[in-house]
């Protein structure tokens, strides 16, 4: 079977070390599984983020944020694909046991667990693993590592073509000869060229992407004796207020610390902190990487200037700070479906969520997971017939897999991008009576910390193997 996979950011790089993982074999070696990914920027493992960064602003391996969360449930997933990759993602970030979320004068509303038991991988037992927050570009470089050079072909795509009688097609923007594939699996992100094949019918932009009015910026910045005082272990601090949002956690753990590369537990803070600012700003910039970036630190500052909490003064008032992220905020509208006739979209391509969701990396892991394992499932019964029969079977096992996938995954994203836009609203402009408003909800829902973390933890304790299980068995 030949699988072509669009896109070489982390849905796409998951997705082939997932396939690669679980897929059966072919009974007939003639017929073995062939890969290729399509990317059309520089994917070199040893490229920085800054050389990444200054792509297009909706390649899928554009660093659209300087550090993201993976969720219990999107560790997980990765420990399932290989326990080695989760060990250097923790020890490569910092695992997280607590949100604590404060008011603009630095005083705590509430306190909720990011923390959630997981399954382990023979499911005999379960675990209580943290939620581990990773620079984007070091959680791609962990991907990236472990796929062959050779897999990877740096080239931009055109169009894609579902067919329901043979083979799917892809062609290139440089004219050069199209290929055929089984299997294609759209992982291009946000802007989709794959997306156009799942809906032929519809002419011009295919559900384009949507601004949703706010903008983040973000970086990174030593962490003085000073700032330490302040910082307390295992946490990751949202501080809201009238005007904006601030966030900030240590980047990675202590070199010294004896469980650095372990989920299950929370190390010392090493030396330096993360942060950003998320900030309602009507028009959307036209281009990010073009932004007078002192403009927006003397911007930020005047917006925090009366802000009390100690960490968010001590980073406004740093003399060497650098925005070195600047990234709108942006989701797509739901779409009626993320398939067509062996063309299946994952990730971003399918559903955008907002950062607030927590969720945009690990709603790609399960997706990757989910589908391969449907898709395993399927061709094991389609090995069985014989050679003249293969590439039929295969088509029909696709079909059968991307369409189990859709049922199962669409409402459960969906659950997740209704309550982040709800959330999202919290990072908004508000008036004084709105804003404390706010922080008295919060301080209430502070006492019931069982209710507050409800949402997260229906998220981070989901187990989308369990749930392909279930599905195969009731179908």
């Amino acid at each position: 079977m030949k699988i072509v996979i669009i896109g070489a950011g982390i849905s796409g790089l998951s997705a082939y070390l997932s396939l690669t993982k679980h897929l059966p074999r072919p009974s007939h070696p003639a017929s073995d599984h062939t890969y290729t990914i399509y990317e059309a920027h520089d994917t070199h493992k040893d490229t920085t983020s800054e050389q990444r960064s200054s792509t297009n602003l909706h390649s899928s391996t554009l660093i659209v944020g300087g550090a993201l969360g993976i969720g219990p449930n999107g560790i997980n997933v990765l420990k399932r694909l290989d326990p080695e990759i989760v060990k250097e993602i923790v020890s490569n970030g910092y695992a997280v046991s607590t949100y604590s979320m404060k008011s603009k004068n630095g005083s705590v509303l509430a306190q909720i667990t990011s923390q959630a038991l997981v399954t382990s991988a023979n499911g005999e037992s379960q675990k209580t693993a943290n939620t581990v927050a990773i620079s984007r570009h070091m959680l791609w470089r962990c991907l990236r590592i472990r796929v062959p050079d050779d897999i990877i072909i740096n080239k931009r795509i055109s169009e894609v073509i579902a067919k329901s009688d043979g083979r799917n097609i892809i062609r290139f923007a440089d004219g050069s000869a199209p290929v055929e594939a089984d299997l294609v699996i759209g992982a291009d992100g946000l802007k989709s060229t794959t997306k156009k094949a799942v809906f032929p019918e519809v002419k011009g932009d295919i559900y384009p992407h949507q601004y949703e009015g706010l903008v983040g910026i973000g970086g990174f910045i030593p962490i003085t004796p000073t700032l330490r005082r302040h910082i307390d272990k295992g946490c990751m601090n949202l501080v809201f207020g009238g005007n904006g949002f601030f966030g900030y956690f240590p980047d990675t753990s202590s070199l010294s610390s004896p469980a650095r590369g372990s989920v299950y537990d929370v190390s010392e803070p090493g030396d330096q902190l993360a942060w950003w600012s998320t900030y309602a700003m009507e028009e959307c910039p036209q281009d990010p990487r073009n932004i007078d970036r002192e403009s927006v630190i003397r911007e930020l500052q005047t917006r925090h200037a009366s802000w009390k909490d100690p960490v968010v003064r001590e980073i406004i008032r740093d003399k060497n700070l650098k925005i070195e992220n600047v990234y709108p905020t942006w989701t797509a509208p739901e779409i009626p479906t993320w398939e067509r006739d062996g063309v299946v979209l994952v990730g971003d391509a399918a559903h955008a969520l907002p950062s607030t969701s927590g969720q945009g990396s690990s709603q790609a892991f399960e997706d990757v997971e989910a589908l391969t394992l449907f898709l395993a499932h399927e061709l094991h019964a389609a090995y069985g017939n014989p050679l003249e029969t293969q590439i039929m079977t295969e088509k029909t096992a696709i079909a059968a897999a991307s369409k189990k996938y859709v049922a199962l995954r669409k409402p459960h994203v969906k659950q997740i991008l209704d309550h982040a836009r709800k959330m999202q609203n919290s990072k908004r402009n508000m008036s004084v009576v709105e804003e404390y408003t706010m922080y008295i909800f919060m301080w209430i829902m502070g006492w019931f910390p069982s209710v507050m973390s409800k949402q997260f933890r229906g998220v981070a304790e989901y187990d989308v193997r369990a749930e392909v299980e279930k599905s195969v068995k009731e179908a």
